[in-house]
């Protein structure tokens, strides 16, 4: 499942991308127009920042805007950063130990599938598209 955490760090994303041409974005522009607590914000902001996906700018005229074009990022690479994996089991993780009944796991080969299914789907869309395909739009 995925996290408030994860999803907060999309939809700041997207704000960003929304609002790029802006220069760089006030913290608490993106806080106001997306509903989400400048303190909670601020570490979702730190951890994208870490990982190079956005850049800051402290001070007056500061704030926050992304390294990339929309067209860069995925939806996956975003939810990774703030969720960390999206494995669906502790085995399948990248730090995963080797567990000793790969061999004879029954349910190995669907988890593998499962997580190859989520892995494509969420690394096959971008930013761009979701701002500019109507059907990502919020139905009405």
């Amino acid at each position: 499942m995925i996290s408030t955490k994860g999803r907060y760090a999309l939809r700041v994303m997207l704000d960003l991308a929304e609002h790029g041409n802006e220069g760089y974005i006030p913290l608490k522009d993106i806080a106001k127009r997306q509903a989400i607590s400048d303190k909670y914000l601020e570490s979702i902001l730190k951890s994208l920042v870490k990982q190079k996906m956005l850049k800051g700018l402290r001070g007056k005229g500061g704030g926050y805007q992304l390294t990339r074009t929309p067209a860069e990022y995925s939806v996956g690479e975003i939810l990774e950063v703030a969720e960390g994996t999206l494995a669906p089991v502790a085995c399948l993780m990248d730090d995963a130990e080797d567990c000793p009944r790969a061999n004879q796991c029954r349910t190995l080969p669907m988890w593998k599938k499962f997580d190859s299914l989520v892995h494509d789907f969420f690394y096959n869309i971008t930013l761009e598209q979701i701002l500019e395909d109507s059907k990502f739009l919020p139905e009405e």
